[in-house]
């Protein structure tokens, strides 16, 4: 995905074969394991680690973006969350991380040419696994280990305590023998999203021809106010004019800005990904908007600039707890990324997030 100058791009889940979301097919994606970019080194335990809790992130999703630049001919954005619904906090996003990936078409890992649209045809299905040893519950790097079968690695004691308690416990054997098939399956750990393909649409949508405005009942009641007959006439709306003046006094700028919000993805209510470079995000409050000055330089000394955002739709497809006060939540979570996409190697590069809530009255 790389959305142009001026445009935005959508993301929409989509279900697809499991084997064309894996690192050699550069995908968009959400859930599951990382399809890691860079295969070695990827980034470490501790830099996963939830800054409020502690506890291991786990991963959210993916986004290829690719920038007309000889080193990040391949570039993907990584994203992880807490799954510790304490540490969702309103209007805070220490609970998220970002991670910047990128590599030349000419690489060590993956071939210049394009893999086969037939996955059953790919003869090497490269993976991080190939290089350090990976988290069986996460896929993050995994530097523990098992200390009875010594063959199932862990990035948390929080992740092999939960694996243990799931089925490890009568999988693991110390003589050597395969556990029994089934037995030790890291899915009834829960802690890995629905896996889901990103596919990309360009938003059709142009702010030079917007589509038609429905009828603001303020700019109706302020405009009838101006006219001769505002103390005779009724407006001819479903509202009443105590009606129109109650909601006059009570309509703030969140819920403007709130209704803009919905207006604006109404042509597309199921997106859960809008790509626009060189644009603002599509804010769902007034407040807690990110200026310039709340967006840190890059470690290169160049700006961040906005990239994409993840809207809330996704959360319906996540099967997180809702029914709980401390449950993962969000209005909308924005990456701002380098400018430059300044040159990291084989490295992770951190970036930098920014996390909106809904205004009360939106939740009401």
């Amino acid at each position: 995905m790389a959305a142009s100058e001026n445009s935005v791009d959508l993301g929409f889940l989509n279900d697809c074969d499991s084997r064309l979301l894996e690192s050699h097919y550069f995908p968009s994606k959400v859930g599951g394991k990382p399809a890691w970019l860079s295969l070695n080194p990827i980034p470490s335990s501790e830099s996963l680690a939830c800054s409020k809790c502690g506890g291991p992130m786990v991963f959210l999703l993916q986004v290829y973006s690719p920038r007309d630049k000889d080193d990040a001919f391949h570039r993907t954005l990584f994203l992880f969350v807490c799954r510790n619904g304490t540490c969702c906090t309103t209007n805070e996003s220490q609970n998220f991380r970002v991670y910047r990936s990128q590599l030349p078409r000419m690489n060590k890992f993956f071939s210049p040419d394009p893999p086969p649209d037939d996955p059953s045809k790919v003869t090497d299905r490269l993976s991080a696994s190939k290089y350090q040893t990976l988290c069986t519950v996460c896929g993050c790097a995994g530097p523990k280990v098992c200390g009875r079968c010594r063959r199932v690695n862990y990035c948390s004691k929080e992740h092999q305590t939960m694996h243990w308690k799931k089925g490890h416990k009568k999988a693991c054997t110390t003589d050597g023998t395969n556990p029994t098939p089934g037995a030790d399956p890291e899915e009834a750990c829960g802690v890995l999203f629905p896996e889901f393909e990103l596919e990309i649409d360009a938003e059709n949508f142009s702010p030079e021809k917007p589509e038609k405005e429905e009828k603001d009942p303020m700019a109706e009641y302020r405009e009838y106010l101006t006219t001769a007959e505002a103390s005779t006439e009724s407006l001819g709306t479903e509202f009443s004019k105590d009606e129109l003046e109650e909601m006059a006094t009570q309509e703030t700028d969140d819920d403007r800005q709130f209704r803009k919000f919905k207006k604006r993805i109404s042509h597309a209510p199921d997106q859960v990904i809008r790509h626009s470079r060189h644009q603002e995000p599509l804010w769902v409050s007034h407040v807690h908007k990110a200026s310039a000055e709340d967006i840190p330089n890059c470690t290169c000394g160049a700006p961040r600039e906005f990239e994409f955002q993840v809207m809330p739709q996704l959360l319906n497809h996540l099967q997180v707890d809702s029914t709980t006060e401390a449950s993962l939540d969000w209005g909308t979570v924005c990456v701002y990324t380098c400018r430059d996409s300044c040159s990291i190697g084989n490295k992770y590069s951190p970036e930098f997030v920014w996390k909106q809530d809904f205004p009360a009255s939106a939740t009401e």
